[in-house]
């Protein structure tokens, strides 16, 4: 088969770019050098997407600078507008459309195949596999992760979708878009390659319309790896290096955190994709309770905290929504100051990423040093005073350990129940994003302060500063 013309010169700056995305990854493991670790894994990147321009003799040029010039300003305003609550969606569409450009590549280069197969060339059988696998696989992933945006950005709902047929659906395109991907092993055509991508398309719908609830974060890093992987095939036919890495990075890193994600949860991979298909759910009915609850103002909120000798802070999603992180740091260090022992009790999907409380919480100013992991901070509940619950609820519902039909069954919790008293600040009583109710509200040590946590925070900062 004809061989891709690419200089050797270039091909040791496409692996010196990979190294950089290697470096990139090993800098964004740390908070101290995740900005230099970005930084290098940008720079790389324009530097892997300018070298082309160098050496190849490129047809369309004109088009293709428009299509940069397009992409980079979306990118660029994307950026810029995004809010930090708002990641996870930002991840999905990034996600997604790497994955839908890794299928038209792999399109475009089956076309080259099928060309080749018409003059009588002899196509290695490795070729034509990895181009069937990143047409399908990107596909699914590119359907899959505009199905999750639309879930976490409530554009269509969050629960699980399930109508009857849909494992024989889901099942069928899959066994179809498998026929069809030997077929273009047998012999390429444009044609089942287009039919390829459709199933694709429809197979990634049918695999996460039946997630639901906390679960979809999950499945946007399982997408993540789907992508990373049709990367990496994608650069072994295009014999590219930093395209075979880079894709191997984060197949391989996308993998490894959906695996943490779901054990953390205290899920498997198969319950969280295929649940609900079973007639369990992924999330609850999320009706709002009647029931009696203890409530009480600021400054009675403030008494408990101003008195108390150790406090923990629980933040969540909803703490990130109300923009109240910077008023609860001030409270933190106001406590601190008067001789509280206060630190932020982190669960690992907080914020409903790995890390995203951590950076919502650092836009604060909040200092690392405060921040710690569940596993560290659990046995600390039962000698602490007061615990103030600020915008989450799943990762301290006790129904994690005591209901085996609740979704979040199973779920590693903080264990706030086990303080001495708990304060819960939340808008309403409607429940948590897994839409379950959370018995804590409940308990006799449990004293909800309603209202929206930026405008209650900032109360509660005040009743402290007038004690």
């Amino acid at each position: 088969m004809e061989s891709l013309a690419i200089p050797t010169w270039a091909q040791l700056v496409f692996l010196l770019c990979a190294v950089g995305f290697i470096l990139a990854l090993k800098g964004l493991s740390g908070p101290r050098t995740a900005r230099v670790g970005n930084l290098v894994g940008a720079g790389a990147a324009t530097v892997a997407c300018a070298l082309p321009f160098f050496y190849a003799d490129l047809d369309h040029v004109v088009p293709i600078l428009v299509a940069i010039a397009i992409g980079t300003a979306i990118g660029v305003v994307g950026a810029q507008r995004v809010q930090m609550t708002q990641m996870p969606q930002l991840v999905a569409l990034f996600n997604g459309v790497g994955g839908g450009a890794a299928a038209l590549v792999a399109l475009l280069e089956l076309r080259r195949f099928a060309e080749l197969d018409e003059l009588g060339a002899d196509l290695p059988v490795a070729y034509l596999v990895a181009t069937g696998f990143t047409i399908l696989v990107g596909s699914v992933s590119f359907s899959g992760s505009v199905v999750t945006f639309a879930k976490l950005q409530e554009l269509m709902t969050s629960r699980p979708v399930v109508f009857p047929g849909l494992p024989i659906a889901f099942g069928g395109a899959l066994v179809a878009a498998l026929v069809v991907a030997g077929l273009i092993v047998g012999q390429p055509a444009v044609w089942a390659g287009i039919v390829l991508g459709l199933l694709g398309l429809a197979v990634g719908v049918l695999l996460v319309l039946p997630v639901g609830g906390a679960d979809v974060p999950i499945v946007i890093s399982l997408l993540n790896a789907f992508t990373g992987l049709t990367v990496a095939a994608g650069g072994y036919v295009l014999q590219n290096t930093v395209l075979l890495v880079a894709g191997t990075l984060v197949g391989a890193s996308g993998t490894f955190l959906t695996l943490l994600m779901a054990g953390a949860m205290g899920r498997s991979v198969p319950n969280i994709l295929f649940g609900a298909l079973k007639g369990g759910s992924t999330l609850g009915a999320g009706e709002v309770s009647d029931r009696p609850v203890r409530s009480a103002g600021p400054s009675d909120v403030a008494i408990l905290l101003a008195y108390a000798e150790r406090v923990i802070v629980v933040p969540g999603y909803g703490l990130a929504v109300a923009q109240a992180q910077h008023t609860l740091r001030e409270l933190v260090d106001l406590l601190a100051e008067r001789g509280t022992k206060v630190d932020y009790a982190i669960h690992p999907v907080a914020g409903r990423m790995p890390g995203h409380m951590n950076v919502l919480l650092a836009e604060a100013q909040v200092p690392y040093e405060q921040l710690v992991e569940m596993d560290d901070i659990n046995a600390e509940f039962k000698q602490t005073d007061v615990v103030l619950v600020v915008g989450a609820n799943d990762v301290v519902n006790p129904a994690a350990r005591t209901t085996p039909s609740a979704p979040i069954y199973g779920m590693p919790i903080l264990d706030v129940d086990q303080a001495r008293q708990v304060v819960f600040m939340k808008r309403s009583m409607r429940p948590g994003f897994a839409g379950i109710e959370n018995e804590l509200l409940f308990d006799p040590r449990t004293t909800l302060l309603f209202g929206d946590a930026k405008d209650s925070m900032g109360k509660l900062l005040a009743a402290v500063k007038a004690l």
